[in-house]
């Protein structure tokens, strides 16, 4: 009966894996979702990266106005009129191509009587207002802050006004 007994009992299995998904599957699950993630990532930081974009030369010159409007009592008329006609001057440089910056007013004006870029209004304008720097600047003109309103007033009024755009 022993004999009998002992080949009833059979000895211990080894462990039975059970699982319903497969080994590969779990790692191709884990690799497409770190790819996912990677890509998310990725596209995350292009975005962030991404230039901003470019003002036009005439809004660009408006916001310089308006931060110049901004410090008008802070700036001496001096100073202030040197600001000014720098913003202009680029604005004309970038906005119509022409290589004005470091003309005197005189030659500035008589490149642009030359360009057709500009009304007959525009160009008196433009006049009056570097007639009114070059005074400040050069004559030594005791220029107040009303002044420098007129000034801002006129640059401003140049800028919004000159809608010819070259091609």
């Amino acid at each position: 009966m022993q004999f009998i007994l002992a080949q009833e009992l059979h000895d211990i299995s080894p462990p039975v894996d059970y699982s319903l998904v497969p080994t590969w599957v779990i790692f191709a699950a884990v690799f497409a979702g770190l790819s996912l993630l990677g890509l998310i990532g990725w596209l995350i930081r292009r975005r962030m990266r991404r230039p901003k974009p470019m003002l036009s030369p005439r809004a660009h010159s408006l916001e310089l106005l308006r931060r110049a409007r901004e410090q008008i009592t802070e700036i001496s008329p001096y100073k202030f009129s040197i600001r000014v006609s720098d913003i202009l001057r680029r604005y004309v440089t970038e906005q119509y191509q022409l290589p004005l910056t470091r003309q005197t007013s005189v030659e500035f004006l008589e490149a642009l009587a030359r360009t057709a870029s500009f009304s007959e209004e525009e160009k008196s304008l433009l006049g009056d207002f570097l007639n009114r720097c070059d005074l400040i600047k050069f004559g030594r003109y005791d220029a107040t802050t009303a002044d420098s309103e007129l000034l801002l007033e006129e640059a401003t009024r140049f800028v919004e006004g000159g809608q010819l755009e070259l091609a």
